[in-house]
């Protein structure tokens, strides 16, 4: 039994933790990519650098009306009422979108994954600072309840930002399950006896009957208020999840920008299932080149899509959930998607979820 730890001194508990168990997996066929940043040597990088010219790029007419979405105001505060594809794919995948990157999966087998959940906006400071200011704010997403969190297998993260990695969700959900994370995460967990996996791009580890594999995105790290200056830049992995049941398989991009990292899953693994892939979080035809580098617009999730070979694209990052990344509103970037979807003469059946939604495929 774990003894309390009294301060003479301080006259106060102290307590005590459990230690955590972290394991590490770089396998041979793993791909790690380095490069020396800012005088520090060994910060991650992206497989491929910054793509001079994209598939294709909306510069007009980009967000004509549309019926299927019903909005409060001008693409603000809305939701979907269209119909989806009728898709009969069988994999077993039950997909719950919570609001901007989270999501509850369910398998056949009775297993259940967290990929990004966030309860709140962001993690501190960040959280604070968006609600003082305009613009930034969103709803809540919908909350996972007791019992869900209870019946978890294993927590799924794509990356260290805040909307995407909150420390305060990691107590809520508690050392149950597992928690799988790129490289260099395990020490933002406090020492509460959680037990965390860090991996390589391409390295897989079995849940029960699932494998989770870990797969490259084209984004970026930190912790910090202003990207690119500060000492923790690049200093954990990032990336995405692919997990494989079954030999049926779904696909979580995390955060990313469009390269040619989707056609090399593709090639590893085969054409996905089921894919959640972002259409969010960028600014307008005139944005930073860099940004574009790192998030993918919706003409570029449509080509993910293709490149990937997807049976079903179940976009996210737009929604009353997100943070209004999105170059105009909180829709702005589900009107281009089905807009684009037509121009573009997609042949990717999209199913287009609300916050909260659950779907069978």
């Amino acid at each position: 039994m774990c003894k309390q730890l009294y301060s003479i001194a301080l006259m106060g508990l102290i307590g005590c933790s459990t230690h955590n168990k972290v394991e590490t997996l770089i396998p041979k066929h793993a791909v790690v990519k380095h490069v020396d940043i800012a005088g520090y040597t060994d910060r991650y990088s992206n497989l491929y650098g910054k793509l001079e010219q994209y598939p294709y790029t909306c510069k007009e007419d980009c967000y004509p009306n549309t019926d299927v979405i019903e909005c409060k105001s001008e693409m603000e505060s809305c939701t979907y009422n269209g119909s989806n594809s009728s898709l009969n794919l069988e994999t077993g995948f039950n997909v719950q979108w919570l609001g901007h990157a989270s999501f509850v999966i369910n398998t056949s087998d009775g297993q259940q994954f967290l990929f990004d959940p966030v309860s709140e906006q962001f993690d501190w400071p960040v959280n604070w600072a968006f609600k003082i200011s305009e613009g930034f704010n969103r709803d809540l997403p919908a909350q996972i309840t007791s019992d869900v969190l209870n019946k978890t297998n294993a927590v799924m993260y794509s990356h260290i930002h805040y909307d995407h990695f909150n420390k305060d969700d990691i107590a809520k959900i508690g050392a149950g399950p597992k928690y799988l994370t790129p490289l260099g995460f395990a020490e933002q967990f406090p020492e509460n006896g959680y037990e965390v996996t860090e991996m390589a791009w391409y390295a897989s580890k079995y849940i029960g009957e699932v494998a989770a594999h870990f797969v490259p995105a084209h984004h970026f790290s930190s912790r910090i208020w202003v990207p690119f200056i500060h000492e923790d830049h690049n200093a954990t992995l990032w990336g995405g999840w692919l997990l494989e049941h079954n030999d049926k398989t779904l696909f979580f991009a995390g955060d990313t920008g469009y390269s040619p990292h989707f056609k090399d899953i593709q090639q590893k693994y085969g054409d996905i299932d089921v894919c959640l892939i972002p259409i969010a979080s960028y600014f307008s035809e005139d944005d930073p080149k860099w940004y574009r580098k790192v998030h993918t617009t919706p003409e570029d999730a449509l080509q993910a899509a293709k490149d990937l070979n997807c049976k079903v694209m179940i976009p996210w990052g737009y929604g009353n959930a997100s943070w209004k990344m999105g170059d105009r509103t909180s829709h702005s970037a589900l009107f281009r998607l089905l807009h684009m979807k037509q121009r573009l003469n997609s042949g990717t059946p999209l199913y287009i979820m609300n916050e909260g939604d659950k779907v069978d495929f």
